[in-house]
């Protein structure tokens, strides 16, 4: 069990798990070995049943159907099981021995038996396990070839009345319910291997339908379930590889489960069966799928069919007549459109799109900013800077924010017009203040921080007011040359965080204190410094992990 250890349990559950988990160590029995798995019964509120996995790379997982184990966490009874196992590791060899001995044992007896008392036995487990005589009877039917029979015991297997409690499949039924109908999926390839595939085809269509209307009355937070999906989904393929059912039919099947809800049980893809659809079989999977997405345009699913088909066909146009049957008033599909148009080469007409984008957009404030990235970038690689910096421009008298500012300073810095271009947009912004905006005030005192321009963020912080983050911004920019009003800042900020608590309030409050004593460096003023954190000390000494902190940094 070496990838068992007190460090990954901790690591798994968490400092709180973890913690709990000590106190029920003697509350661990029954502990079970198996190839990569230990299961054991743990007394809490309840007797919970606890499985740890030990997978590959010494990867450590586990399960219990305690209220939080349920939910997919890594529970303290898990903790205890883990920690009883590390404690008693000395005494695995024997252990396991002991284990393999007790299997070695039943074995033995069961093989003694005489045929009328296994049978009996068996009798007897099916009175008291219905579950087990279902899947036993879907050994029958399958060994027997009986469409019919498993036919009818697949849709016993898949009925989720026996593991429900007020009509829903709680997690510590699910795995329970998951094995049948992964029996389910075995009865459905042993029909193909003894040469009924057709049959097999037919009964791996009807089970998708069956578990799609099931799952979403279980809990499935492992992913039994969606795993069984997977299953169904290969057993079907491997079905129609064996069969060769009719291609036309095959199509329609394919087009249809793709827009079915139970597309997302199985992740079935029509492209995977084109070896088996030739090019009669192919063209009908077009036509079903143009079809559909001509019956519903806006249909996500039958658009994303529709675009991979004319994709994996290299139908460029297709592709574009999909995209542009409903475009985005933000101009994102016209993105789409233009990145498709230059994948085939064809870059003007990708530019023409991105162009009618902007212009069809009704708010550039509102439109998709990548979009504008995409052009701005195609003008500056064609040599085209002006056009840059007029999209840039337009984007940023729409939406005046600290971005675009910043963007378009970085395409008139390349067209070498910053300092018109700056006047222009630092205009626009104060014209904002002036209408009383405030959100222009953030954006002027930002854009100006961003500019490095201090004197003038000072100015615009005092006159309009600004953000703590951005007086902090200031201050922290102008502390060896202004150390006064920084000072000044970051006592303000401090007071107020003297009156909160939290280790989180105690680390902030330690880095403005430090702030303040470079700010008293800088002014020749240590001694105001060491009064003010005297002070702050007596009035604050009950916050102890606030004094260890300061202690910690000299204060």
């Amino acid at each position: 069990m070496g990838g068992l250890t007190e460090a990954k349990l901790r690591a798994l559950a968490g400092e709180r798990s973890f913690e709990r988990g000590l106190g029920y160590v003697d509350e661990v029995s029954g502990v079970e070995f198996g190839d990569g798995w230990i299961r054991a019964s743990v007394r809490g509120t309840e007797r919970y049943e606890a499985e740890l996995l030990l997978g590959g790379r010494r990867k450590l997982a586990g399960t219990c159907d305690c209220p939080y184990g349920q939910e997919g966490n890594f529970c303290k009874h898990l903790v205890a099981l883990g920690l009883t196992v590390i404690r008693q590791e000395a005494d695995l060899p024997r252990l396991r021995r002991t284990a393999r001995e007790r299997a070695r044992d039943l074995d033995a007896w069961l093989t003694c038996l005489s045929r009328d008392d296994l049978l009996a036995l068996v009798r007897e487990e099916m009175a008291e396990d219905r579950n087990l005589r279902k899947r036993l009877e879907l050994r029958v039917a399958s060994a027997r070839g009986d469409v019919a029979g498993i036919r009818s015991r697949i849709r016993e297997l898949l009925d989720i009345g026996p593991f429900t409690q007020y009509g829903y499949v709680e997690y510590a039924d699910a795995r329970a319910y998951a094995d049948q109908a992964g029996q389910a999926v075995t009865a459905i390839r042993s029909l193909t291997v003894s040469g009924r595939a057709a049959d097999a085809t037919t009964l791996a269509r009807e089970m998708i339908g069956l578990l799609a209307t099931a799952i979403g009355s279980v809990d499935d937070s492992d992913g039994r379930l969606g795993q069984v999906g997977a299953d169904l989904a290969d057993a079907h393929h491997e079905a129609c590889r064996a069969a060769r059912p009719d291609p036309e039919e095959l199509a329609h099947w394919l087009v249809t489960h793709a827009l079915d809800e139970a597309a997302d049980l199985t992740d079935i893809d029509p492209l995977d069966y084109e070896d088996l659809l030739g090019e009669r079989g192919t063209a009908a999977l077009r036509r079903h799928a143009a079809e559909a997405w001509q019956a519903n345009r806006t249909g996500w699913a039958d658009k994303h069919m529709m675009r991979r088909l004319a994709k994996s066909g290299r139908d460029i146009d297709t592709v574009i007549a999909i995209h542009a049957s409903d475009l985005a008033p933000n101009g994102h599909t016209h993105l789409l459109i233009a990145r498709e148009l230059d994948t085939a080469g064809r870059t003007a007409e990708a530019q023409e799109c991105a162009e009618r984008g902007i212009r069809e957009t009704e708010d550039l404030a509102g439109v998709d900013t990548a979009l504008v990235d995409h052009l701005a970038d195609r003008y500056t690689r064609t040599g085209r800077p002006a056009d840059a910096v007029s999209l840039r421009r337009a984007h940023f008298t729409a939406r005046r924010t600290l971005l675009t500012y910043q963007q378009l300073r970085a395409a008139a810095v390349a067209a070498a017009c910053w300092t018109s271009e700056r006047e222009k947009a630092l205009a626009l912004v104060r014209d904002d203040v002036e209408r009383t905006d405030t959100s222009g005030d953030r954006v002027l005192v930002d854009v100006l921080l961003d500019d490095k321009d201090v004197d003038a963020a000072w100015q615009a912080a005092h006159e309009h007011g600004a953000h703590d983050s951005q007086w902090l911004t200031l201050a922290d920019q102008s502390r060896p040359t202004r150390p006064a009003d920084a000072l000044a800042v970051y006592l303000r900020l401090a007071a107020r965080l003297t009156r909160e608590t939290g280790n989180r309030t105690y680390e902030q409050l330690v880095s403005l204190l430090l702030r303040i004593r470079d700010c008293h460096r800088h002014l020749g003023t240590p001694d105001d410094c060491t009064v003010y954190v005297t002070e702050l000390r007596a009035a604050q000494k009950r916050k102890r992990n606030l004094m260890r902190l300061m202690d910690q940094h000299g204060l």
